[in-house]
């Protein structure tokens, strides 16, 4: 009797490849579609496959949020590589046509807690990112080349020169690379994972014009790393230090956790807002300083600090926004997660004499919890989160503490909103907000907000137009017919004219004389059902009559 052969193991892997490479193309044609809804966006960590842009057709990253990097209205790219590189979103517009579109981008997302300032923009925008780094690999050929990953793929872009990134740093990539092959130094394949070099990060400092330079390796092991790090200094005496930085992970972080320092001290310094900081390779700092001075110098304004305030620097990485309100606070306290961050902040506390901050290497929300529960105070709160915005945990921990001022500095103005609507009902009342062009040519913008405690004797003074004093300004925003196919478009729920006029008189809105009104004499009116008054209280706020 025959019997039917089971699959091998090797053919059961080769039938899951196949068909996770044809998930990955499904994918990326999905993507080059236009899209009605925000596209699905890929797990961290997650290896993409490398493929070719189609023909006359130039790929959008996928976090342009609507703005191509192509030819348009507005003229050219100045950079040949804007459509492949994907890094620019916005360079086919002018820098007073990025300035307004942002202006616009962040009235959008937090007008309705205040009034957004002008954006301050630079004078200057090109070439300002202090810290550059470029991945390494291999065309076909044989070819080393180094470059950025192509948006949403990890096919390396050629790159010599940028137009945002520092000059130095690029001409010190392009040397490395030309001394490569003298060297038998090879470039890191990440899908056979062979290769010694995987990326090369240049940090410099603005001020101060020291230079860093680390070499990320896929292991310890770098051939003659001693003759290659002379010839290197040979060609750019100025480069301040040298580190080889170890990542064997097959994993999308550029750093791994391991370092040698091949050169110099292992760090650098620069000088911000008028005091010196020192900066390790996996250390956060601002990639532009110009701007950075402007958000700083911004935030510490808007804290009103007298000096005599106990501050908190949430976040405080190697201390930067802390150190610069000390000058001018009673004392300061920066919370840390990252030791080595702490590491970094202590020094630079020591480096600038200043003897009225500490740091704690701790979670700052459980930091500012224990503080609450210990009955200590603070005067101002400094917060600087990730992209992602703050957790349920650190903003509970916030309103516990209930600082007078909260100084909210953000790169992201979606997770800002989201979180200054939790801190509005909290409590706090949001005074100013101004964005900072920090990130030119790009669609990102920086925001700082500062939000102060609402007291119940607190009084709001206004402008009013006489116009807006009539009885029915609010009401004329929208019909009900308006409201009712507000509610139907969103919800698919039907409401009657008579419980949009129960809605609206339950929120202090005018409504025609007896419109919800029987005219039997025992009239009995149905109530609005709690589904339907959520869908018409959300269609009065859509058209801002609450």
């Amino acid at each position: 009797m025959n019997q039917k052969k089971s699959p091998s193991l090797s053919a059961k892997i080769l039938a899951e490849a196949r068909e996770t490479l044809d998930n990955w193309e499904k994918e990326e044609q999905a993507l080059m579609q236009p899209q009605k809804t925000k596209p699905r966006r890929e797990k961290s960590g997650q290896p993409r496959r490398p493929e070719p842009a189609p023909k006359n057709r130039p790929q959008k990253s996928r976090e342009n949020h609507g703005v191509p990097v192509e030819k348009g209205s507005k003229g050219r790219t100045p950079c040949p590589l804007a459509h492949k590189c994907g890094g620019c979103q916005l360079q086919n517009l002018s820098y007073k046509e990025q300035l307004a579109w942002k202006q616009r981008k962040v009235e959008k997302l937090l007008k309705k807690f205040g009034k957004v300032s002008p954006i301050i923009g630079m004078d200057d925008p090109w070439h300002y990112r202090n810290k550059v780094q470029a991945a390494f690999g291999v065309q076909r050929g044989g070819r080393i080349v180094s470059g950025v990953y192509q948006s949403s793929t990890h096919r390396i872009v050629p790159v010599d020169s940028c137009l945002i990134e520092d000059k130095k740093a690029d001409e010190i990539i392009v040397t490395i690379r030309n001394l490569m092959k003298s060297f038998k130094l090879t470039a890191y394949d990440e899908y056979h994972e062979e290769g010694i070099l995987r990326h090369v990060l240049v940090k410099r400092g603005f001020a101060t014009n020291q230079i860093m330079v680390v070499l990320v390796t896929s292991g310890p092991i770098f051939p003659s790393k001693r003759n290659f790090v002379g010839a290197l200094l040979k060609k750019h005496p100025d480069i301040t230090t040298v580190i080889q930085n170890i990542n064997p992970y097959r994993t999308s972080l550029v750093l791994g956790e391991r370092e040698n320092v091949l050169y110099g001290s292992g760090y650098i310094e620069d000088i911000l807002c008028g005091m010196r900081f020192r900066i390790s390779s996996r250390s956060f700092y601002q990639i532009n300083p110009v701007q950075t001075q402007v958000l700083y110098g911004k935030a510490v304004e808007l804290a009103a600090l007298t000096g005599k305030e106990t501050v908190i620097d949430a976040y405080c990485g190697i201390g930067t926004i802390g150190l610069i309100a000390s000058r001018s606070a009673g004392q300061v306290v920066g919370a840390e997660l990252n030791p080595e961050a702490v590491t970094d902040a202590v020094a630079n506390a020591q480096l600038n004499q200043a003897e009225n901050i500490r740091f704690v290497a701790a979670d700052a929300g459980e930091f500012m919890a224990e503080m609450a529960n210990a009955g200590q105070k603070a005067d101002v709160v400094f917060m600087d989160p990730p992209r992602a915005g703050s957790d349920q945990a650190f903003l509970s921990s916030l309103v516990q503490l209930m600082p007078e001022r909260i100084v909210y500095i953000s790169c992201n103005p979606e997770t800002q909103a989201r979180d200054l609507a939790y801190l509005t009902k909290q409590g706090y009342r949001v005074q100013a907000i101004q964005p900072v062009d920090m990130f030119p040519h790009t669609n990102h913008v920086e925001t700082v907000v500062l939000l102060s405690q609402q007291k119940p004797d607190d009084t709001i003074e206004i402008d009013l137009d006489l116009d807006e004093l009539d009885a029915t300004a609010a009401e004329t925003k929208a019909t009900y017919e308006e409201i009712k196919a507000y509610v139907w478009e969103k919800y698919h729920l039907k409401v009657s004219n008579l419980y949009v006029s129960q809605i609206k008189r339950k929120c202090g809105l005018e409504v025609g004389q007896n419109y919800n009104l029987s005219k039997s004499e025992n009239p009995k009116v149905p109530k609005c059902p709690p589904e339907k008054e959520m869908a018409i209280m959300d269609a009065l706020k859509h058209f801002q009559m609450i």
